[in-house]
């Protein structure tokens, strides 16, 4: 694999994903025995437990999302357990339907289209993600969707002025993951729904 600009940040994600489970993780065992030993309880503890099972939800995800793909398999428990940890909680519950695993690749530009679709549903709402003859649709239904033109101009390989800050790294990353998939990116937009297939 060359390193050029897109999969060098694929590598810089997956770098920062890898050396940060561990901790994170050693910090919910660490919680765990201190609340079987009876050692600390109450509101405090349920803070922290939560905050760090957010954190670990949160890097998993990204790690598919941001990190390094190629055609090694992706197990299905291994998405629906991502999703549904990330899903806890959280103002968007996300819904994974395929049945069988996938593609490395492919996980990535479902959950690079989910973070896209997160970024329409303000109030929350419910990301879909379904796959029939190799051909994905990405879901986003929620009580608003809104749209910047500009900025979903980029998904589809369009040309935008649209400003990336961190926060929206996903629309300049999910047309490259999908150029180097070999995938096009289109968009369906109503005012109930929002879907993207690939």
């Amino acid at each position: 694999m060359g390193v050029d600009n897109a999969n060098l940040a694929a590598l810089v994600g997956s770098r920062i994903c890898h050396d940060l489970i561990s901790p994170v993780g050693a910090i919910n065992n660490g919680l765990e025995l201190l609340g079987m030993a009876g050692s600390m309880s109450g509101p405090e503890l349920e803070l922290i437990s939560d905050s760090v099972a957010n954190a670990n939800a949160r890097i998993r995800f990204f790690r598919i999302a941001f990190g390094s793909a190629g055609d090694q398999q992706t197990p299905r428990a291994e998405v629906v357990s991502v999703l549904e940890d990330v899903s806890k909680g959280g103002r968007i519950q996300y819904q994974w339907s395929p049945l069988e695993g996938c593609t490395r690749s492919e996980a990535r530009l479902a959950l690079l289209s989910a973070l896209c679709l997160e970024s329409a549903l303000p109030y929350g709402g419910t990301v879909k993600i379904f796959c029939a003859d190799g051909k994905w649709t990405v879901v986003g239904e929620g009580r608003k969707v809104t749209v910047d033109d500009e900025l979903w101009a980029r998904v589809s390989g369009g040309s935008s002025n649209a400003e990336i800050t961190p926060a929206l790294v996903q629309f300049a990353l999910l047309p490259e993951a999908a150029k180097e998939a070999g995938r096009t990116v289109r968009l369906e937009l109503n005012l109930e729904n929002i879907s993207m297939q690939f």
